[in-house]
């Protein structure tokens, strides 16, 4: 399996993932929203419109296209902070973890 493969699988899994959390069903942002430059553009999206609208859409582009990934990726962090934050569950906020540290751990290795 290449690199861009694996890639979608994982961001299938985030997406399932999201949707037993009731993660993914959600007002697509304001166009405006997207020119955020704060990271994850947590000023005008709440975390997961961001996994859902920019990152996944994104990765999903750079898959569809077998593009270069970027150099980095280390967004499972902000994702535990913000379901911790919000009160998720200890098994779904470990899934989001899990499923989300292997997309970064996928996007910086290759």
């Amino acid at each position: 399996m290449t690199a861009h493969e694996e890639l979608d699988a994982a961001l299938r899994e985030l997406e399932a993932t999201m949707k037993v959390a009731n993660l993914w069903r959600m007002a697509r942002p304001v166009p405006e929203a997207f020119d955020s430059v704060q990271p994850f553009c947590v000023d005008t999206m709440a975390l997961p419109q961001w996994l859902r609208f920019v990152f996944i859409a994104r990765l999903d582009t750079l898959v569809e296209e077998r593009a270069p990934l970027p150099e980095k990726c280390e967004v499972a962090p902000a994702v535990d902070a913000y379901m911790i934050q919000h009160g998720a569950s200890n098994s779904e906020r470990l899934l989001m973890r899990k499923v989300v540290e292997e997309i970064d751990r996928l996007v910086t290795e290759n």
